[in-house]
């Protein structure tokens, strides 16, 4: 299994940016498709962006052209930058294999004021 810590969440006005980081344990996480997932209060979680162990990558249409996603295996950790951010992004974010196998992690929230 591979463990989980989300970072880099906070409050950001509509427009601005932010950068979120997961930090993975286990040495299989080079094997992976790793992805950030969100959710918004009293909604499902959904998955917004997925990175292949390879590199490549998709996403949400409700992201897409705004949010990057990026992995770096040598030091286990998986981004997401995050611009032209809009209040429907507001969630809990984390990071989780694609697809979710064993516990998530605690998440990180991120808020966007209008």
């Amino acid at each position: 299994q591979v463990q989980l810590v989300e970072s880099g969440g906070g409050l950001v006005q509509a427009g601005g940016s932010l950068r979120l980081s997961c930090a993975a344990s286990g040495s299989i996480f080079s094997f992976k498709a790793m992805g950030w997932y969100r959710q918004a209060l009293g909604k499902q979680r959904e998955l917004v962006a997925t990175v292949t162990s390879g590199g490549s990558v998709s996403y949400a249409d409700s992201v897409k052209g705004r949010f990057t996603i990026s992995r770096d295996n040598a030091k286990n950790t998986v981004y997401l930058q995050m611009n032209s951010m809009k209040p429907d992004d507001t969630a809990n974010y984390y990071c989780h294999t694609v697809p979710p196998v064993g516990p998530w992690g605690r998440g990180t929230q991120v808020t966007v004021s209008s």
